[in-house]
């Protein structure tokens, strides 16, 4: 079995514990107005490559990954989009005790993404609105499924990193932050929060797939933003195990 990729990061400190290998998926069912990895949208872009590929090229960083309880990190793109190929490749991490996670939207469908999910330590769970409206407005996608899927990582238990990217006048509203706030409040395997600041530095690749970037102009917010945001999400998270 071959999946495809778009590119990878060997010391990733970002997208889980410990230093990453981090692999960039190709292809994404979201269209998100402010997505910085543009050039991962086509299904059929990337490069192929087999699960032993895979690890071959994991193994080179080991040492430092085991020393920092790091581990792997599957995004993309839509890492679930190829939710066979990643199995395997987890399954083969599993065999010699790495770590894994993947950084998803959660837009999958769970009898997809179950075998999946046996594999998997942690979900780095895209955030992206509350609102449905709102958050077809943003992704071309509705919240529902994202929904499912969330609940059903806490029905499993499986650790869950929120990320929610802070757009000024897309998803930086108080009440609809009050709402996101109401959905993690019912998830019970929260580990962590957090709130990224919207930035513009995936600009030059829409334009040079030759497209409009749709944010032209929207500034980054805050500290004072991205603080206050992360209160109103948090209020009413009840961490797992009690940590943040």
């Amino acid at each position: 079995m071959k999946g495809r990729v778009h590119s990878f990061e060997t010391f990733g400190t970002v997208d889980g514990p410990g230093i990453r290998f981090v692999v960039f998926m190709q292809g994404c069912p979201l269209r998100c107005v402010y997505c910085h990895n543009r050039d991962t949208w086509d299904v059929c872009g990337g490069t192929e490559y087999a699960s032993d590929e895979i690890i071959d090229k994991m193994k080179k960083y080991i040492n430092y990954i085991r020393f920092s309880n790091g581990g792997i990190t599957i995004t993309g793109g839509e890492p679930t989009l190829q939710a066979e190929f990643v199995s395997e490749v987890f399954k083969k991490c599993k065999e010699i005790g790495v770590h894994t996670a993947i950084d998803t939207s959660g837009f999958a469908d769970i009898e997809k993404v179950s075998e999946l999910l046996e594999y998997t330590n942690l979900v780095l769970l895209d955030v992206k609105h509350a609102v449905e409206e709102k958050h077809k407005k943003i992704t071309g996608v509705g919240i529902d499924k994202i929904r499912r899927f969330a609940l059903h990582l806490s029905e499993k238990g499986i650790p869950i990193w929120i990320r929610y990217v802070l757009v000024p006048g897309y998803t930086d509203d108080e009440e609809d932050l009050r709402q996101a706030a109401e959905f993690l409040s019912e998830l019970k395997t929260v580990e962590k929060v957090e709130v990224l600041p919207y930035h513009s530095m995936g600009e030059y690749k829409w334009k040079k797939l030759g497209e409009k970037y749709q944010l032209e102009g929207v500034e980054s917010p805050t500290t004072e933003q991205v603080k206050k945001a992360k209160e109103i999400l948090e209020s009413k998270v009840v961490y797992m195990n009690s940590t943040k």
